[in-house]
């Protein structure tokens, strides 16, 4: 018998007839002699819709509120399929995050899990039940409900399967696994039979939509081995796991698209040491991530320009921290610039192969691309472009690195 934590998202989950088929696959599982514990997301587009009925209401709704209402959409499918299950013969229960004993800190809307109390869960295994679990939630010290950020069931899954010891995390998507590269983008992307953490984590950082990448960060930490496959069929998809010797032989495993990114610049910012921690110590303080940062050499003046990228929608909130830096530090202006984009080549095998990051900016000057940013570790190259060149620079890259060859 094995334990099998399954995590189902909201396509898959979008329609009755939807849930349906997730309770027949899931009852398959069992007969198996399987135990099984299900994370669920909301059904199709119901987060998306709440945020916009919280926007009928108040422009700027309070974070702790706005997690009460949109954590709704999870218990509503786990209930729902519940109650599929139940139809079909297997007995089960549902559950919310915090009634699992998920218990994060208080940062509402982008909560980070801090323990899983695994104990409820596997109560009701020991009384033969299938354990649904409403995903992407949890609760504070304080008992407060909070959210775990876009893709937080997946994050959810991967930390209950580390707390339970599961056998494998089988993450169900509308996609076959994770591929080259985005297939709508370059449709000779080819799937991955297997992936590193710490591949899949790159990816997933710079805009690969399969995984978030904190549910990555849990498996990685946990050995978690993460199965990512399609809800629609039964073939095998992408297996995430610790990097074996034979991985490093593939120069680049993928290429990934960020759209969703700003370009924030302060001029005049005077050089002396610490100065950098005054800019990005206020950002961290509201949890806000930087990503891509380039610090400018000084003037003659001592004064220089540093810029960085966050994510478009923490744009607002960001002007207005820079805004008061600005003034603390005697700075210029605070720029801001929402059309760019990040595209990302990410493989082990770059720790030992020189000469990648080249083969990029020749890929790129070749299609005219301009490059404004640039950011490297051992296994990834990222570089901030137009925003309306970025897939012309993914099909690009997709065929320098000769991608669509892989086996």
């Amino acid at each position: 018998m094995a334990l099998i934590v399954q995590k189902f998202g909201g396509t898959s989950l979008a329609t009755p007839e939807h849930i349906k088929r997730v309770a027949l696959r899931v009852v398959e599982e069992r007969k198996k002699g399987n135990e099984l514990v299900v994370i669920v997301s909301a059904m199709g587009a119901t987060t998306d819709e709440l945020i916009e009925l919280s926007r009928k209401i108040s422009q700027n709704p309070p974070a702790r509120e706005l997690d009460m209402l949109i954590a709704t959409g999870e218990q509503i499918s786990s209930a729902l399929l519940s109650m599929a299950i139940h139809a079909k013969g297997e007995k089960a229960v549902s559950l919310t995050g915090p009634q699992v004993g998920i218990l994060t800190d208080s940062f509402h809307t982008k909560a980070r899990i801090l323990k899983v109390n695994s104990k409820r869960i596997l109560n009701e295994l020991r009384k033969g039940n299938i354990v649904i679990v409403a995903g992407f939630q949890g609760t504070d010290y304080e008992s407060n409900i909070t959210t775990l950020g876009r893709g937080g069931s997946d994050t959810t899954a991967v930390a209950i399967a580390a707390a339970l010891k599961a056998d494998i995390c089988e993450i169900f998507t509308d996609v076959d696994g994770v591929f080259t590269t985005d297939p709508r983008i370059v449709p000779e992307a080819k799937k991955l039979p297997s992936i590193t953490y710490d591949e899949m984590l790159e990816l997933a950082s710079a805009g690969a939509k399969v995984l978030q990448s904190r549910s990555v960060e849990f498996a990685a930490k946990y050995n978690v081995k993460i199965h990512v496959r399609s809800s629609f069929h039964g073939k095998e998809g992408t297996i995430v796991m610790k990097e074996i010797e034979s991985m490093e032989s593939v120069l680049v495993r993928g290429v990934a698209l960020e759209k969703n990114q700003a370009k924030i610049s302060i001029d005049g910012v005077p050089d002396y040491p610490g100065v950098a921690a005054e800019i990005f110590e206020p950002l961290s303080k509201e949890n806000i991530n930087v990503d891509l940062i380039v610090q400018g050499a000084p003037d003659r003046e001592g004064k220089s320009e540093i810029t960085f990228t966050v994510d478009r929608e923490e744009t607002e909130k960001v002007i207005k921290i820079m805004a008061k830096v600005k003034e603390k530090l005697g700075a210029g202006k605070v720029g801001c610039d929402k059309g760019v984009a990040k595209v990302s080549i990410v493989g082990v095998g770059m720790r030992t192969h020189p000469g990648v990051a080249a083969r990029m900016f020749k890929a790129l000057s070749r299609e005219k691309i301009n490059i404004e940013l640039i950011s490297t570790s051992e296994i990834l190259i990222s570089c901030l472009v137009r925003e309306e060149e970025g897939e012309k620079a993914v099909q690009a890259l997709h065929k320098e690195f000769e991608l669509e060859k892989m086996q």
